[in-house]
């Protein structure tokens, strides 16, 4: 992976949610949005199927995932002040963690950024991360002023 820019990094380690796109085995795409974490390394994202209200823990993204690894996230802020748009998004293969050393250190950094999922009961135990590998950065913004 090519580094990428110091501001792109910066706005994947505090933005509050992105969009996590991932396609079934037909290619058919799937885009949610999430709240994810990113390791100390900038090298993967980690995202939960939390326990908020769902219809089934087997949600499509998870399926889809272990269908077809490849992912993309996207991260952005929207202004009416175009000169203030930015966005980052990374793209790299996914993989559905259940358990183990790196899901719970996955766990331990969204409820570090996320207290409403220590409140939720996001377990260390058991549970589903997706954890995005970046392979790839892309990233825009309008100008070098835009923090």
């Amino acid at each position: 992976m090519t580094a990428p820019p110091g501001w792109a990094l910066d706005r994947l380690r505090v933005a509050r949610v992105g969009r996590l796109a991932t396609a079934d085995a037909a290619g058919r795409p799937l885009v949610v949005p999430v709240c994810y974490a990113l390791d100390d390394e900038g090298r993967h994202l980690y995202s939960a199927v939390d326990p908020k209200p769902k219809r089934t823990p087997n949600l499509q993204r998870v399926r889809n995932v272990r269908a077809n690894p490849r992912a993309a996230l996207l991260v952005d802020d929207y202004d009416e002040d175009w000169t203030r748009l930015w966005w980052v998004m990374v793209r790299g293969p996914a993989v559905v963690l259940e358990e183990g050393p790196e899901f719970t250190a996955g766990v331990d950094r969204l409820v570090a950024k996320y207290p409403q999922y220590r409140a939720l009961g996001l377990e260390r135990e058991r549970g589903v991360l997706v954890r995005v590998t970046i392979e790839r950065v892309l990233a825009w913004r309008w100008s070098e002023a835009v923090p």
